[in-house]
């Protein structure tokens, strides 16, 4: 009989893969923030496919957590590295840092899939993450780039941009310990909150406002509001991971 939960987890995890392929195309069209909206709802299927493989009674399959994973690095690595190499706006600016801004995303992409790599192989059991989990640090590349970059609320400023891609990517792979949001954690709400004012900072971003304009001002508000939340979660993270060594084998 069809477990019919592992097959919503699998539409989920491909729903999660199309949306990253689809921040991909936009990207190449020239549209880097409908690329960055389509990776945060990437987001929210990439924790309803763990939400509905654990309400399944059967045990989690290798499948699963494999193709989590590379649903992951095509969203969560293969998409932010073309957000870091790929400037079609202001292009003046970006010309003279290219090869670093390539070099970067390589970096970037080469850090998501090692750790999404160690999690499939060796991690997946444990109640918490040794690095910052793979959603989390491309939700700080868009905080980062919204600021930074498009639609540059501080300014259009590479060497920024470059500090902060590197500090993800060093952040993705140390062995720090960081929670998993689930039911009691600490963080679970403020997280909530955090995915809704991302969604409200770049909803209204696509209609090119005019600076100064309320909904302009609107969507910097949700963007601060954005800010601190992911800055909540590298911050107080550590402080909430749970100290159990082993729980149920999860997908991600």
């Amino acid at each position: 009989m069809t477990d019919r939960w592992r097959v919503y987890a699998n539409l989920a995890t491909l729903a999660n893969a199309l949306l990253g392929v689809g921040a991909v195309v936009y990207l190449l069209a020239g549209n880097k923030l409908w690329a960055m909206f389509l990776i945060v709802c990437a987001i929210g299927f990439d924790g309803l496919d763990g939400i509905l493989s654990r309400r399944s009674p059967a045990p989690a399959s290798r499948f699963g957590r494999v193709a989590d994973s590379v649903a992951d690095a095509v969203t969560f690595g293969i998409a932010p590295a073309f957000l870091i190499a790929v400037h079609t706006g202001d292009t003046a600016t970006w010309q003279p840092w290219e090869p670093l801004a390539l070099v970067l995303a390589v970096a970037y992409l080469a850090a998501a899939v090692a750790r999404l790599t160690y999690f499939t192989t060796r991690a997946h059991h444990r109640p918490d993450f040794l690095g910052v989990p793979t959603p989390q640090s491309v939700l700080g590349l868009v905080v980062l780039l919204l600021f930074l970059d498009t639609p540059a609320f501080v300014s259009v400023l590479p060497v920024g941009v470059f500090v902060g891609v590197a500090f993800l990517s060093v952040m993705m792979v140390v062995p720090v310990r960081y929670p998993k949001i689930r039911r009691g954690n600490p963080l679970r709400l403020p997280m909530a909150a955090t995915a809704v004012f991302a969604a409200l900072a770049l909803v209204p971003l696509q209609f090119h406002l005019a600076t100064g304009s309320a909904l302009y001002e609107f969507a910097y508000g949700a963007s601060v509001a954005f800010l601190v939340g992911v800055a909540s979660y590298y911050l107080l993270g550590p402080l909430t991971a749970t100290r159990e060594r082993t729980e149920e084998p999860t997908r991600r």
